[in-house]
């Protein structure tokens, strides 16, 4: 058996600033809420929301194994892989439902936030143009989904912590540094200046459309 490892670039510099952006964001709604601070906890909001709009776009025009077609797979796909099926960089088929669910659960709880009135400290931009009992719905969801998006988060640590200590897997630092080493060659993900300006448009346009939104 050779022990040549290949370094291939697996995620793209926007997906990178995705991921950790995102975690930031998030951490902070969760301490601004927790806090009261209803202002902050509203503008960070509605920054999640533009970054998974152009996490959600960037899945089909973005490259390599940053696109959903690189890494959701179909039932198959994970019963083999949970059989001991060896994949290609990125993400396995079975941490893909995991990505997925983390994906949904926050685009409802960012989108929802839109829509919810507390009466008190917070009113969404776009709560008046609802009734007052699905506005009332939201709210409640909104905040029974956060329980929710600890629990994805929890789940999200614990696979990362096992594939460190129980498979050797380092799955932070391709995360951080974009390469990972391999022990067959694969395509690098295209990571060239014409992706990277093709991402800032992609976010430049995402951010402008919640602006508009939050204006209605």
């Amino acid at each position: 058996m050779s022990d040549t490892a290949f370094k291939i670039r697996v995620w793209d510099l926007p997906t990178r600033l995705f991921h950790w952006t995102l975690a930031a964001l998030v951490i902070g709604s969760f301490v601004s809420v927790k806090m009261g601070n209803m202002d902050w906890h509203g503008r960070l909001g509605y920054a999640v929301l533009a970054l998974l709009l152009f996490r959600l776009i960037w899945g089909f025009a973005g490259g390599g194994y940053s696109r959903f077609t690189a890494f959701v797979r179909g039932p198959g796909s994970i019963m083999a892989y949970l059989r001991g099926a060896s994949h290609g960089p990125g993400h396995n088929p079975l941490g893909a439902l995991s990505v997925l669910g983390m994906l949904a659960a926050l685009l409802f709880q960012a989108s929802s936030g839109l829509f919810t009135n507390d009466d008190i400290a917070f009113e969404g931009p776009l709560s008046r143009h609802v009734s007052s009992a699905l506005s009332s719905l939201l709210t409640t969801w909104h905040r029974r989904n956060e329980t929710i998006l600890i629990a994805l988060v929890v789940v999200h640590v614990a696979a990362i912590m096992y594939y460190r200590l129980r498979l050797k897997q380092d799955l932070i630092s391709p995360m951080l540094t974009g390469d990972a080493l391999l022990p067959s060659p694969y395509p690098n993900s295209p990571d060239n200046l014409t992706m990277r300006l093709r991402a800032l448009a992609i976010a430049t346009a995402c951010a402008a459309l919640v602006a508009w939104i939050i204006t209605l």
